[in-house]
């Protein structure tokens, strides 16, 4: 079983796993939302980031230990560590940050002071609208920066293109930073396709147009890398060797990476 997409610790597991894993207890998850504005989700507590959540973003408790609580997201199954005081009761989202990032304000004024910076895809629930502002239980965001979460993006690719000069970040998931994966995760989401966090999972989706004329929203991997096509000329991902989301020609990126190492096109899908 995939570490990443396996709700078992040794200590506690999902009663779904009962027979197939071996775990002291099999527990049935209790429901949570992530209640800041980026949390890591870590391989262990206190170890390296595996990903990240996003604020208003279910997840499922299985284990609160020593503080750190042992969850599944709801977004794509991946499980990990992230820090117990992070998690607040469930609450269902009615919209969702549909702007690179906006703030969430104290008052009903834009210059009131802002309490926290939403990343693109951040998740909350709208109380009251006024006529600039939508009031949530946390604060006030601009409605111009919200989209209700039953209306998804129609192109991946557009979404993309909102994270252009995110820098880049292992493991990311914010316009504050984003990884590759991290990246095409966020564009299909926001439209409404299901989509693993990591590249070699991510593999696995649409289907193979290896030969065929490349198209807008392709997805193009190396190993241990995944960028969308703009154009059929043209790339846009997230990289270590500019450090940020970029544009790129498809046919030098493809050349530069296998000359770095890395080995050349492994799969070419389309959605």
């Amino acid at each position: 079983m995939d570490r990443r997409l396996t709700p078992a610790n040794g200590r506690v597991a999902a009663l779904e796993l009962q027979g197939r894993v071996e775990a002291e207890r099999f527990v049935a998850p209790m429901a949570a939302r992530v209640a800041r504005p980026v949390l890591d989700l870590l391989a262990a507590p206190g170890g390296a980031r595996e990903r990240q959540l996003l604020s208003g973003e279910a997840v499922e408790l299985f284990e609160t230990r020593e503080g750190w609580a042992f969850v599944r997201a709801a977004r794509d199954g991946y499980c990990g560590y992230v820090a117990a005081e992070a998690l607040a009761e469930p609450r269902d989202a009615t919209h969702i940050v549909a702007t690179p990032a906006t703030h969430l304000y104290a008052e009903a004024d834009i210059k009131s002071p802002d309490l926290a910076h939403l990343s693109f895809g951040s998740r909350v629930t709208v109380t009251n609208e006024l006529k600039t502002l939508f009031e949530t239980p946390e604060g006030f965001i601009p409605k111009k920066h919200l989209r209700e979460v039953d209306r998804p993006f129609q192109d991946p690719v557009t979404v993309a293109q909102m994270f252009f000069g995110t820098p880049y970040l292992w493991g990311g998931n914010s316009k504050l930073g984003i990884d590759c994966s991290g990246l095409v995760q966020a564009a299909l989401l926001a439209c409404g396709i299901p989509c693993p966090g990591d590249s070699d999972l991510q593999q696995a989706l649409g289907r193979d147009v290896d030969g065929e004329a490349p198209e807008r929203g392709d997805l193009w991997f190396w190993k241990g890398h995944v960028a969308m096509l703009v154009d059929p000329e043209t790339i846009i991902h997230a990289n270590g060797h500019a450090m940020a989301v970029t544009y790129e020609d498809a046919r030098k990126a493809a050349l530069r990476i296998e000359a770095q190492g890395d080995g050349p096109v492994t799969h070419r899908r389309r959605l």
